[in-house]
């Protein structure tokens, strides 16, 4: 059940997003459509399931739907490593910095919900 709380996993994922479209922008105009069509996709995705997360049912499924917010980090991370690594691309760099943060919340909440 959602709460009007401060709730860092959700603000996190929340401003990655919206540095998510603001780079997915950068690379259609450059006319790099399909990496930044597909990284916009599991950017946004991370935000959209830990939202989801808040009406959760159950522990399991608390941990089931982080769990899918960490398989689209992951994707995510392989779009912006790829944006790296081609030449031509805009530097992720700052933004591969920011989503590492996300990403060690997200393995904690995960972990710290199994026991």
């Amino acid at each position: 059940m959602r709460s009007d709380k401060d709730n860092v996993i959700v603000d996190l994922t929340f401003r990655f997003s919206l540095r998510a479209i603001e780079y997915a922008e950068k690379l259609e105009a450059e006319r790099k459509y399909v990496v930044g069509r597909q990284l916009l996709r599991s950017g946004t995705s991370i935000g959209a399931n830990v939202r989801e997360v808040q009406n959760a049912e159950s522990k399991a499924d608390f941990i089931h739907k982080f769990k899918v917010a960490a398989k689209e980090a992951d994707e995510t991370e392989y779009w912006l490593l790829l944006c790296k690594a081609s030449k031509g691309y805009p530097d992720p760099d700052d933004m591969i910095d920011d989503f590492h943060i996300v990403i060690k919340v997200i393995s904690k909440i995960i972990s710290s919900s199994k026991k």
